[in-house]
């Protein structure tokens, strides 16, 4: 059974869309983050949950991202921003972890037009 807001059924479908060229318009803002970390442009991704502090699924992306950098004490802050511990498991399980919870969530978080 496919996910009504983003279109896609599983986390392989998600994972397998970072071959396009550009994230699903259908996809939250959390979920554009990771899709742009998976395909390695952390800049991106950092950009859009830095302009959506607040939200909590971008502050547990904003954790993740600065985790990812070795930064541990800025993504603390993010992580308890969020209502979430700093995770003791590699990047790699984090965010599939992150993604599966978010889409499986997917209608809580949808873009909205500035």
């Amino acid at each position: 059974m496919q996910t009504e807001d983003t279109g896609m059924a599983t986390i392989d479908e998600f994972r397998d869309s970072t071959a396009d060229a550009t994230p699903p318009a259908s996809l939250g803002f959390a979920l554009q983050a990771l899709w742009w970390e998976r395909k390695g442009d952390w800049e991106q991704a950092h950009g859009i949950v830095q302009q959506h502090e607040g939200q909590s699924d971008c502050d547990w992306v904003h954790g993740y991202l600065h985790r990812q950098e070795g930064d541990t004490l800025n993504a603390g802050g993010w992580y308890r921003r969020a209502g979430q511990s700093l995770p003791t498991v590699l990047l790699p399980e984090e965010w599939e972890l992150i993604a599966t919870a978010l889409l499986s969530r997917a209608g809580m978080e949808t873009p909205h037009a500035s």
